[in-house]
């Protein structure tokens, strides 16, 4: 089995680089001011390709982009060309992604509640989705990837379903065809999300701090035959064993974790990429290299990928 490492949207290695700047929407109401909005987004583009240059010469082919590339792009009261004005920027990143072979995706914020009873956020929630396609549409990329919770959980977990069936069902085909659900650390456990992706045919993200929180049935095996390609798996250890902290991630991995977590996994047919979502991002990423190389006689491929 071969496992690939990635990271989430910050480079800590590269303070003061970040492609998530933003641009609030009262800020913008208060000084009206397009230029400022059109230098924050090329200041990200700028950036994100800054980023990425970092990741390929570290060997790390898998990274979460930012969903706040665009700032105000998904309100409607903001209207601008966030597409053909940056085809540039759009061309030159989306040829460093294609030529290093990196596999990025998106994970969508907590504002995304798909199977809301509130139509206007379901309506939202779409022209979330579709911003995020559009990103990656201009960076050209085939495989198209969003993460998502299943969302709200008003009037139970039952009608909540059935609501996020429903509402699925309403999409675009291309925007179904993006969609990965993962569980949560609260309501919706990996067996909720194994229930929705045997009616809606989405692959399954499972992430396993949440499921240490919320526990339920586990069944690693259709997990990994919910995806079409190679499957992608979250992991970060808990801020504190604590009940008030358990949920918030800590700085960095707790590698004797990681490798159990390994172990449940290495018999699985099939290549894994892993996320690692650390406050630490890529330093807490290559730490856990480090302490994996000490500990264990995995065979290293390069920085971030290896064999068990």
């Amino acid at each position: 089995m071969k496992i690939r490492l990635g990271y989430a949207c910050i480079c800590e290695t590269l303070p003061g680089i970040t492609s998530s700047s933003n641009y609030t929407y009262t800020s913008y109401l208060k000084e009206n001011d397009p230029l400022k909005l059109d230098q924050i987004i090329i200041s990200n583009f700028l950036d994100l390709e800054k980023i990425l240059i970092y990741n390929i010469k570290n060997n790390i082919h898998f990274y979460r982009l930012s969903s706040n590339i665009i700032p105000l792009a998904t309100k409607r009261e903001v209207e601008f060309d966030y597409v053909e004005k940056y085809q540039k920027y759009y061309h030159k990143i989306g040829n460093l992604i294609q030529q290093s072979g990196m596999r990025v995706d998106f994970h969508i914020s907590e504002y995304c509640v798909l199977n809301s009873v509130n139509q206007e956020v379901v309506e939202n929630s779409i022209e979330i989705l579709k911003y995020h396609y559009r990103l990656l549409e201009n960076f050209r990329i085939q495989n198209k990837v969003f993460i998502l919770h299943i969302g709200s959980n008003a009037f139970g977990k039952k009608n909540s379903l059935s609501r996020f069936i429903h509402n699925f069902k309403k999409l675009p085909k291309y925007l179904q065809d993006c969609l990965v659900i993962e569980n949560d650390d609260k309501v919706f456990t990996i067996e909720d999300c194994l229930y929705l992706s045997d009616i809606l045919q989405v692959p399954v993200c499972f992430d396993y701090h949440h499921f240490k929180c919320n526990e339920s049935f586990l069944d690693y095996t259709k997990i990994i035959k919910s995806w079409k390609n190679t499957p992608k798996m979250h992991f970060s250890s808990p801020k504190n064993k604590t009940k008030k902290e358990y949920r918030s991630h800590h700085d960095y991995i707790d590698s004797d974790a990681f490798i159990q977590f390994l172990n449940e996994i290495k018999d699985l047919d099939c290549d894994v990429d892993i996320m690692i979502e650390a406050k630490k991002k890529d330093e807490a990423l290559f730490r856990l290299v480090r302490e994996l190389k000490y500990k264990t006689d995995y065979q290293f491929i390069d920085d971030t990928t290896f064999i068990i």
